[in-house]
C-alpha cells in the first residue's frame, strides 16, 4: 500500500521554525520528484518546494531563503525545514511523491 505520511507540525510563534517530515512507503520513492503544497483556509493549493530524484530544488518566491527541502533516498523520507516562520505561513502542508501520491497533510500554524 502507498502511503506517505507527514510529520511535524504544530503551533509556533512568528520568527520561529518548524521541520516537517514526510515517510514515504510502499513504492520506490528514489524515482519521483518529491514535494511540499500548502493549503491555508479559503485558498488553492499551492506548491512551497519542490526536489527532482537528482537533488534539484524549486521553491516559490515567498519561502525562498526561509525553508529548506531536502530528500534522503536511503530512508524514504522528505523533509522541509522552515525558518523565519510568519502568520502568512499558517496552512496544512501536504507532502507529495512516489509518482502522484499525497499525504494527509500537516497543520502549521504561526501565531502570538
Amino acid at each position: 500500500q502507498v502511503q506517505l505520511v507527514e510529520s511535524g507540525g504544530g503551533l509556533v510563534q512568528p520568527g520561529g521554525s518548524l521541520r516537517l517530515s514526510c515517510a514515504a512507503s510502499g513504492g520506490i520513492f528514489s524515482l519521483y520528484t518529491a514535494g511540499w503544497y500548502r493549503q491555508a483556509p479559503g485558498k488553492q493549493r499551492e506548491m512551497v518546494a519542490t526536489i527532482t530524484r537528482y537533488g534539484t530544488t524549486v521553491y516559490t518566491d515567498s519561502v525562498k531563503g526561509r525553508f529548506t527541502i531536502s530528500r534522503d533516498n536511503a530512508k524514504n523520507t522528505l523533509s522541509l525545514q522552515m525558518n523565519s516562520l510568519d502568520e502568512e505561513d499558517t496552512a496544512v502542508y501536504l507532502c507529495y511523491g512516489l509518482g502522484g501520491y499525497w499525504g494527509r497533510g500537516a497543520q502549521v500554524t504561526v501565531s502570538s
